[in-house]
């Protein structure tokens, strides 16, 4: 073979080589006309409060890298710890000033700006919040906006692609990519509230993404971006979106009503494993097992009990206790379904009206404290503890805590919800009735102490009432 066949033959196998990975680059999608089209709509949010976050915590001047520190817009002196600032993404959905974030960015804020693309700023209202999905609507002034759209169907598959568009850091309207890792992720909230099935993926998400949109390629709306898990500060591929059947949901209900209602049954439930399966005749683990029902709860009132094992409700499925939430949740209250459940290890059918779960009083920046509104003088939201309870713990009284509002009293001290207390001060509770009467004689910025049960173990816990 003389020379010029050898080098032939060589640039013949150096283009079959080639092929695949061109024809592989060929077929990575090509983002720049969604982004194009996207990111009028996109807004950077810079909140200001004593008690502002901004998204994931926005860090102090000093926090941030030299080389980063002229992206951070701080206006005239440094914030001092009286009077922080925080920033985070949002977008617009309506053409006449409706704004989608996250609560978190806009939680404690005195004053919150949103600025567009084209460098325009607007001072915005915040038009309600919801606490228990980390979503806020805003709502500026102003007409003929670019606005963005919501999927209308919720069927994003994993694997699949989608971009993000936000300001980490600070760096207004930085685009990233990525797929759907995985979906139904349960995170609950610090108040083990777990409403929320949300859309992990591997976009880089960084402090300031927070409230931003998550694209699919067609260029809707399909998440809000609102977590990470992260060691370092910044995005190491994990991070979460709250899906647009939430987001379109409590949309609604913020624009018309200020606050959201989602459907409730009120009973505790936990996992089925392997063992409980067997026992309860399953084939399989799956379902969410039934611990208790609240008395005089929507559960309650349909026949629910304790050791039934819901494995669909209203036509869907129920693989795991952590899906219950999230499809109750979505539910109008009020309406009634079917539910399968398995009793005495056989199947049956019954109807449940859904009762309403009302948001809490942080609804918005203006609501006021909750001393005399919602969770009482201490923010909690108590229940008079059933037999079972008092015959498991091996007590003769007491309230079972199910919800604690956000800095409130109760939340300062510690208390969570499951915790049993049957005793503030020195006077025993025995009943809601009588742990309404004992906290109504309690003197204004008085500190006492709490007796509580909290997983089988007693203990004491120091409580301060606000003046």
């Amino acid at each position: 073979m003389n020379h010029a066949s050898r080098l032939l033959t060589t640039l013949f196998f150096i283009t079959a080589l080639a092929m695949p990975t061109l024809s592989s680059a060929a077929e990575l999608p090509d983002f720049r006309q969604i982004v194009r089209d996207s990111s009028p709509a996109v807004v950077k949010i810079i909140v200001q409060g004593s008690k502002a976050q901004g998204g994931h915590g926005q860090p102090m001047p000093e926090e941030i890298p030299e080389y980063l520190r002229r992206f951070f817009e701080f206006r005239g002196a440094p914030p001092s710890q009286r009077q922080r600032m925080g920033m985070g993404s949002g977008f617009i959905v309506s053409r006449d000033g409706y704004i989608v974030t996250n609560n978190h960015v806009v939680a404690g804020a005195d004053s919150v700006l949103v600025r567009l693309s084209d460098r325009r700023e607007f001072d915005a209202e915040v038009v309600g919040t919801d606490p228990r999905s980390d979503l806020a609507l805003l709502h500026v002034d102003a007409k003929g906006l670019p606005v963005l759209e919501l999927a209308t169907q919720d069927d994003l598959e994993v694997g699949e692609w989608v971009l993000a568009i936000g300001s980490p850091f600070g760096l207004d309207y930085s685009v990233t990519a990525g797929i759907v890792s995985a979906k139904g992720r349960s995170l609950p909230t610090e108040r083990n509230e777990n409403y929320v099935p949300f859309i992990q993926t591997d976009v880089a998400i960084n402090p300031g993404n927070s409230g931003g949109p998550l694209f699919n390629l067609d260029g809707e709306v399909v998440g809000v971006n609102s977590q990470i898990y992260t060691r370092s500060g910044g995005s190491i591929g994990l991070s979460f979106a709250i899906p647009v059947s939430v987001v379109r949901n409590v949309v609604e209900q913020l624009k018309e009503n200020g606050r959201v209602t989602r459907g409730w049954l009120g009973v505790t439930i936990q996992d089925v494993d392997k063992n409980l399966a067997e026992s309860f005749g399953l084939d399989r683990p799956r379902g969410a097992l039934v611990a208790q029902v609240a008395a005089g709860s929507p559960a309650d009132k349909s026949g629910l009990k304790e050791g039934d094992i819901i494995v669909t409700f209203d036509g869907q499925d129920i693989p795991t206790s952590s899906d219950l939430p999230h499809v109750v949740g979505l539910i109008e209250p009020g309406r009634r379904v079917d539910v399968e459940i398995v009793r005495e290890r056989k199947p049956r059918k019954i109807e449940v009206e859904v009762g309403g779960l009302d948001a809490d009083d942080s609804y918005s920046l203006a609501a006021g404290s909750t001393e005399k509104g919602y969770g009482g003088r201490l923010g909690l939201v108590v229940e008079t503890a059933q037999p079972e309870t008092l015959e498991r713990w091996g007590i003769n009284g007491g309230v079972v805590v199910r919800e604690v509002v956000p800095e409130s009293a109760a939340a300062t001290a510690g208390i969570v919800p499951g915790d049993v207390i049957t005793l503030i001060g020195s006077r025993p509770v025995k009943s809601k009735e009588s742990y309404e009467r004992v906290v109504e004689g309690l003197s204004g910025g008085s500190s006492v102490p709490l007796r509580l049960i909290r997983r089988g173990s007693p203990m004491f816990i120091g409580l301060k009432l606000d003046d």
